[in-house]
């Protein structure tokens, strides 16, 4: 595995929470960030993908047909 220096800048009150939790959990803060960090890319990889799959072949244009069907319900 390679690794990447990258300077990050949080709010104070981010950090502490952060180091508190990363103590509690018996890691440095540095490898606290990165886990969250790989964490979250995960997430939204996750994520985009069930909605690429969920969208299918569908096209905007799509859409428009089941929008133009909706109810109004805020009666403008």
């Amino acid at each position: 595995m390679t690794k990447s220096a990258y300077p990050l800048k949080m709010p104070h009150s981010v950090k502490a929470a952060a180091a508190r939790l990363a103590k509690a959990d018996g890691v440095s803060l540095n490898q606290f960030i990165a886990v969250a960090v790989a964490e979250k890319v995960g997430t939204l990889e996750t994520a985009a993908e069930f909605l690429r799959r969920r969208a299918g072949k569908a096209k905007p244009k799509d859409m428009l047909r089941h929008l133009r069907s909706a109810p109004n319900i805020d009666g403008t």
